[in-house]
């Protein structure tokens, strides 16, 4: 067992980190100031008045951001041999083996860790883990197996190690060196940050963190009042176990603990959403180790024992783990807690429309249209009309109603008309049931199959009324892997431009308009 200090002994106030092994300083504890010691305010804190003060120990802010860090330390520091150990397995429902594989690079240059856990693993953890460069093996049978069961992953693990020399299994379940991590930092920094402790408060899950705290606090200060968080009976929360699920832990856990409560995922996550709103970004482990306080302040409260707790300065200083944190865990926030807490999403239909990118490169400007698609013997500008022609493989497309089709059109363009738009209809990006309406016609219409036939020859630019609808279209049928571009504020700025031209240019009204084919002159197709 590591020795007990009264201190810690790291230097680093500036919390730099200098040289060549920098990384392996920033991932030590004894090179890092203690992480934070955070108290709630009087608001998230219903017993202040009974002179509770509660503090979270933010085991969140170590580089591997969670509590595990300080076991994945240990156990590698005792378990890896230089210049043998090539491969680390570890069978982990997620923030232990991620430790690892972050500490194995670091500290020993080791890039192989595969973590072994349960088939009942969420596809987010999963994907976390690949993230961080895990070698995942998924096993069936309970998402919590005992430590001894051979027929679970935890055993397979070990096997696998004893099998060769290069590999290694620190297995944390049975290592005593997962709960002497936290005799050998954890516990030190709380003393050192809060001599004043009364009463400690851990999850427990392999049971290591408390097993530590609670072994080093007898020690250092045995009036500390030591209480244990399992999940109740039936719940689940991410990482500590039912009671039930303790008994074959074999660490010394017991005699660590003074009391133990059983809290539902339900408060868990409940006051982990509240902590993250309030600034302490923590996880439903977290929030389970808060609610476990809470319940063993209220039963004593009730029996009229909370006074026996306090110490010299008629104050109860309360300290609970903040383990992980919250993002792995978002959508079963969602899952557990009633919509009520969340806000709203205003114009939540927009997440199921306008579902594809959009690139300015495919806006042309007025200025640009009639060099880009069309040609003539001479200059555009001073060109007649009836000697202006579309480009080989070039098509206009014009989106507005007929009538005003009739009125003015650029040459040679073809009507397809929208039936979610007109003269006066604002831009579909600054009324999103336009939006929703004109994205849902544009792509039935460019999901026609010959009508994307007659389309995919050609280079299609498209034209509207002021440009955001024709800048729509376009982004549809780019998705649809056809080249089109739309004119930047529409019919207004071709206008204008023609305005300036004073030439040959005007009147393009008297022009001639060709379909694509039959299908293309028909009016917009209606929506469902």
């Amino acid at each position: 067992m590591a020795p007990i200090s009264d201190d810690t002994k790291n230097l680093n106030e500036r919390n730099v980190y200098f040289g060549a092994d920098s990384l392996k300083k920033y991932f030590d504890p004894d090179c890092q100031p203690p992480l934070p010691l955070v108290e709630l305010p009087e608001y998230l804190n219903p017993y202040y008045h009974d002179g509770v003060r509660i503090y979270a120990k933010m085991m969140t802010m170590h580089p591997a951001n969670n509590v595990k860090a300080m076991p994945a330390l240990n156990l590698l520091e005792s378990s890896v041999v230089p210049q043998k150990t090539n491969r680390i397995i570890e069978y982990s429902s997620g923030s232990t083996v991620i430790s690892m594989s972050m500490v194995a690079r670091v500290m020993h240059g080791i890039n192989d860790t595969r973590a072994f856990l349960s088939n009942k693993t969420s596809d987010a953890k999963l994907k976390l883990m690949q993230f961080f460069g895990l070698d995942i093996t998924l096993f069936g049978g309970p998402s919590q197996p005992e430590p001894l069961d051979e027929r679970g992953g935890i055993q397979n693990a070990r096997r696998q190690a004893q099998e060769s020399e290069s590999i290694i299994n620190p297995n944390q379940y049975e290592n005593d060196k997962n709960w002497q991590s936290h005799i050998r930092w954890t516990g030190p920094q709380i003393y050192k940050q809060l001599p004043e402790i009364n009463v400690l408060c851990a999850g427990m899950g392999t049971s290591g963190t408390l097993t530590g705290l609670g072994t080093y606090f007898k020690q250092v200060k045995p009036s500390v009042y030591r209480l244990g968080v399992c999940t109740a009976a039936g719940d689940r929360v991410p990482g500590p176990r039912s009671f039930a699920l303790m008994r074959p832990v074999e660490f010394p856990w017991k005699d660590a603990v003074d009391t133990i409560e059983e809290v539902g995922s339900t408060d868990s996550y409940t006051w982990s959403l509240k902590l993250c709103r309030e600034g302490l970004v923590c996880g439903p482990s977290s929030g389970f180790n808060l609610q476990g306080l809470f319940q063993m302040l209220e039963k004593r409260k009730a029996a009229g024992t909370l006074s026996e707790l306090a110490g010299p300065d008629g104050l109860i200083h309360s300290v609970f783990l903040c383990c992980d944190l919250p993002y792995q865990y978002i959508g079963e926030y969602f899952e557990k807690l009633n919509a009520e807490q969340f806000p709203p999403i205003r114009n939540e239909y927009l997440t199921k429309v306008d579902l594809y990118r959009y690139d300015e490169a495919w806006e042309r400007d007025a200025i640009d249209v009639l060099p880009t698609v069309y040609t003539s013997t001479g200059p555009l500008s001073t060109t007649p009309l009836q000697d202006i022609a579309l480009k080989p493989n070039h098509l206009v497309l014009d989106l507005r109603r007929p009538e005003d089709f009739s009125s003015w059109h650029l040459p040679s363009s073809t009507n397809l008309p929208l039936s979610s738009t007109g003269p006066h209809t604002p831009s579909p990006f600054s009324d999103p049931t336009i939006l929703e309406a004109q994205w849902r016609e544009l792509e039935k219409l460019f999901s026609e199959p010959q009508l994307l036939a007659d389309l995919q020859p050609h280079h299609v630019l498209l034209v509207c009324y002021n440009g955001d609808s024709a800048r729509v279209a376009t982004s549809v049928l780019r998705a649809k892997g056809l080249e089109a571009d739309s004119v930047r504020g529409g019919l207004h700025a071709l206008r204008a431009y023609e305005a300036g031209l004073g030439n040959g240019v005007v009147g393009m009204s008297e022009s001639v308009s060709k379909p694509i084919a039959a299908t293309v002159s028909v009016a917009a197709v209606p929506l469902d």
